[in-house]
């Protein structure tokens, strides 16, 4: 009996191995910038169109085979501006206890702001 094997090939990283990108830290998280692509991010005030800078670059890649890692930050600085402030989409959080009719039932939405990665 012949059985076949399917192989599947997965990617570590959503960002081809030629693009620039970086890895900033903002709002206690971790994000991954590619130049010229919008990201949400926690809330940051701020009309949009405003220039942001972000000294917290953990990781920059430049190039093929160009990767500079900080310790723990990088000198250089990532350069964005706001598109807009937005809601994440309704998060449900509810809890009961079983036999005792006790349900609570909240929903919370996370206040994001979107930018546009200028420079890395």
């Amino acid at each position: 009996m012949e059985q076949k094997i399917h192989t599947q090939t997965t990617q570590t990283s959503n960002v081809p191995s030629f693009e620039r990108y970086a890895i900033i830290q903002t709002g206690g998280k971790q994000y991954q910038v590619i130049e010229g692509k919008t990201v949400a991010i926690e809330k940051i005030d701020g009309e949009p169109g405003t220039k942001l800078e972000f000294a917290e670059v953990l990781l920059r890649k430049t190039g093929p085979g160009d990767i500079e890692i900080g310790q723990p930050y990088l000198a250089q600085k990532v350069t964005a501006s706001i598109v807009k402030q937005m809601k994440a989409p309704k998060v449900i959080v509810f809890k009961f206890k079983r036999r005792k009719k006790s349900r609570v039932k909240k929903g919370h939405r996370q206040l994001m702001t979107v930018i546009r990665i200028e420079a890395i």
